[in-house]
């Protein structure tokens, strides 16, 4: 009848319970957890306002009212209009695109490039651990600022892949993801490698090893997966750093230019408070400090859950 144990008196006990992975464990605990689950709904809002938003509104730049020039926030339009008569909660959706959009393709590129490069590294180690070790520590010598804006102009004037059905001017959007993912992975390079360190001495990597496997297909199929939550997590709190990132540059007029920004909408709006103009920076302001704050709690308790060590805190 199965796999039933029996107590002294003969009557049957509830079968023993299987352990939960990593990963189920992790999951069960953000769902009980109301602050985790409420930042995750406030991020998939922001993420579908992202997809929605440019093909409802792509009319938004030939919307010009000029005889609605800066007016408040009213029934028509919830945050008032700008210099151009343009609805400012409309700049604000669209800002949300931009943000997440940069946010999104910035860590797609920088966290895969930092989990292989620190996995190396910390595997193989030699000459190859001190190729690497150099290149991150001489990139994290430079403020972050510095390098995005020397990257920037760098950019300027250039396309990727060029003469070709995928060319991108490097100049606006495809730029600054590109940017961002150049100097971004060197925090997960750090950690990964510093764990792929203490996992190559473990018994199941000594075990495969003895047993004649490749260093590389060690290094896939049995070190890789053991250190892939640290990517998860550094990609949830990685949104928070391209966000701001992206309005800084923007604010400085070196970010995005085909499309609206919460950069952008701050730099328009600096000299508004003067005149008792506040709606458009509130709405650039408002925006970015919910989806920030969301992300920060959302990646610490996702750092938490994934955390074997608190597993039965």
């Amino acid at each position: 009848m199965g796999d039933v144990a029996h107590n002294p008196t003969g009557g049957a006990t509830v079968p023993p319970r299987l352990g939960r992975s990593l990963w189920s464990d992790a999951l069960r605990r953000l769902l009980r957890d109301k602050a985790a689950v409420v930042c995750f709904v406030v991020i998939v809002i922001y993420a579908l306002v992202a997809i929605v938003s440019p093909l409802v509104l792509s009319g938004w730049k030939d919307s010009y009212n000029y005889d609605n020039i800066n007016a408040p926030p009213s029934h028509s339009h919830w945050l008032g209009t700008d210099v151009f008569g343009r609805s400012v909660l409309e700049k604000t959706l669209l800002g949300a695109s931009t943000s997440m959009t940069v946010g999104f393709w910035s860590n797609i590129l920088a966290v895969p490039l930092g989990m292989i490069l620190g996995a190396v590294a910390g595997y193989y180690g030699g000459w190859l651990d001190d190729v690497i070790v150099w290149l991150y520590t001489t990139l994290a010598s430079i403020p972050g600022i510095i390098r995005l804006i020397a990257l920037k102009f760098a950019f300027m004037d250039h396309k990727l892949l060029a003469g070709t059905p995928l060319e991108m001017d490097l100049d606006g959007l495809a730029g600054l993801c590109l940017a961002l993912a150049v100097t971004s992975w060197i925090g997960t390079c750090r950690l990964v490698r510093a764990e792929v360190m203490k996992v190559r001495e473990l018994d199941y990597v000594l075990a495969a090893r003895a047993t004649g496997r490749r260093g590389f297909s060690i290094l896939l199929r049995h070190v890789l997966p053991n250190v892939l939550h640290i990517g998860i997590i550094t990609f949830s709190l990685g949104f928070v750093g391209a966000i701001t990132s992206e309005v800084i540059l923007s604010y400085l007029g070196l970010g995005v230019k085909e499309m609206p920004s919460w950069g952008q909408m701050i730099d328009a709006a600096r000299m508004d408070l003067v005149v008792g103009r506040w709606w458009e920076l509130a709405g650039a302001v408002g925006a970015m400090f919910f989806i920030v704050l969301a992300w920060n709690v959302f990646g610490d308790r996702l750092r938490d859950a994934l955390d074997p060590r608190l597993k039965n805190v």
